[in-house]
């Protein structure tokens, strides 16, 4: 544990400074609570304000800079990045629980999200329209759209704020960056990246603090051209309702995500996927599996296989090797999903797990055993609602059909994926699941760096992609350029 507990401060205006008000917040490590990771700017309405302004104040130039210099500073970053991925991988894992090697190939992600963005942008350009006038000249141009809050979430608190800010700053905008208060470190850490490769000051503003007290500002001002919010569905549908007219939006929020495993699986691999799906990240990812349909000339000897291979599972602190599931990440998530275990003993069977481990190497962290139910119906909680743990819901199905009716019948459509050998199952899936990403022989987890992501329905806004060539699409606008000769 840490002998001294490290202040960190907001980044405005090219400055590190406290917050106005003066208040902080302890930034608390999940798989021991008597380590205190750091201490935090619990900021105000009046910092998210100044950010603003700074962001304003800095566009103009920014904008004008060289692509080739805006490109260049990503490269640097990214240089930053993988020389202080082990040390930040460690934070990342004191903060969030996820094992330390997954903590480092989280920062080397953000790096290669830098580099592609560096390049990728020096793609991205206008069109030449053809038309009968000989003298007229008409084209398109790609612009930034100005200031842009950047919103991210606590399970991939430096993966996933890189893949908003890589895009956002090469194209031209300013920023203003709050990361999850759960795990505030690795967002600041990405910050001090790119101060370091040269942003002039205001294009990146860092703000730490509670969502009520920040986040009114930095998404309802009518300064904020463009919002990319990754979290809840509540969240984002509260972003949504409260935005003006001329802010743009993308959000990646909840989902529910099914596994159909087929009569012609192998149930090996199945058994593979629904771990890696269900439990990596202690269930804690938003592509996560946490339905499983299986076929009922299989179910048992899937759920076999299954409970051999969860009773194997070792369970502890991220920074201990050989750990396959660490803590979930705050206590307000276990209250959550401890509620969610006790409502699916109501609703169906625990076959296992589902127990608050406190015990040893437990004791000051939030740690539970993996749950999994069957005889689950699909209108059961357990079934419909995002739990955001490491608890999965089995339901028995006679037919593919059926499967597929079960899978759509749901609010969310982030991802799904199935287990079959069939080339049939697997063409009518892909054409039929209401799903922003389909995998089939894969897990639900996982997206490609230069591959659009979202989801459909409750699951996005259903407007504007992240990830690849569509992250560069979303914070620029095209203008349309009438040219006489």
């Amino acid at each position: 544990m840490s002998s001294r507990t490290e202040e960190f401060l907001n980044h405005i205006n090219g400055e590190w400074v406290r917050s106005l008000g003066g208040r902080t917040f302890d930034n608390i490590n999940p798989a021991d609570t008597r380590d205190i990771v750091g201490r935090f700017q619990a900021s105000g309405a009046a910092d998210a304000e100044a950010a603003v302004a700074a962001a304003a104040s800095a566009f103009d130039g920014w904008r004008h800079t060289p692509l080739s210099k805006r490109c260049q500073v990503l490269l640097k970053a990214a240089t930053y990045l993988e020389e202080h991925a082990e040390a930040f991988g460690h934070e990342l894992t004191r903060e969030e629980g996820k094992s330390a090697a997954l903590g480092r190939d989280e920062f080397l992600r953000a790096a290669q999200t830098f580099r592609f963005y560096a390049v990728e942008a020096q793609t991205l350009g206008g069109e030449t329209y053809p038309q009968d006038d000989a003298g007229l000249e008409v084209y398109s141009r790609r612009e930034p759209l100005g200031v842009v809050s950047v919103i991210s979430p606590w399970n991939f608190p430096a993966s996933i704020p890189a893949r908003k800010l890589a895009p956002a700053l090469v194209t031209g905008n300013t920023v203003v960056f709050k990361p999850s208060s759960d795990a505030p470190l690795s967002g600041l850490r990405l910050t001090e990246a790119l101060v370091q490769a040269g942003l002039p000051k205001g294009v990146l503003n860092f703000v730490t603090g509670a969502a009520g007290d920040v986040g009114p500002i930095i998404t309802t001002s009518e300064a904020i051209r463009a919002i990319t919010f990754t979290g809840s569905t509540q969240a984002g549908e509260h972003i949504h309702r409260s935005v003006h007219l001329t802010t743009r939006l993308q959000m990646e929020l909840g989902g529910k995500n099914p596994l159909i495993v087929m009569e012609d699986a192998d149930l090996d691999q199945a058994v593979e996927l629904t771990i890696k799906g269900g439990f990596s990240l202690t269930g804690q990812a938003c592509t996560g599996t946490s339905r499983v349909l299986v076929m009922s000339a299989v179910r048992q000897a899937y759920t076999e296989k299954l409970l051999a291979r969860v009773a194997g599972l070792k369970i502890g602190p991220g920074d201990q090797p050989g750990m396959d599931l660490g803590p979930l990440a705050t206590a307000k998530q276990l209250r959550t999903v401890m509620e969610y275990i006790a409502i699916g003993r109501g609703e169906a069977t625990c076959l296992c797990g589902g127990e608050r481990l406190t015990d040893g190497i437990y004791e000051h962290g939030y740690y539970i055993s993996p749950a999994i139910f069957t005889d689950v119906k699909p209108t059961a909680r357990i079934a419909r609602e995002e739990i955001f743990g490491p608890v999965i819901a089995l339901m028995e199905v006679e037919s593919f059909a059926q499967a597929m009716a079960i899978a759509n019948d749901s609010r969310y459509g982030l991802s799904a994926a199935i287990a079959t050998r069939n080339p049939r199952y697997m063409h009518d899936f892909t054409q039929e699941i209401q799903s922003g990403t389909v995998k089939i022989n894969r897990t639900t987890t996982g997206n490609l760096i230069n591959a659009p992501f979202g989801g459909v329905k409750h699951s996005s806004t259903s407007t504007f992609r992240e990830s690849g060539r569509a992250g560069l699409e979303f914070f620029t606008q095209t203008k349309m350029v009438y040219r006489g000769l």
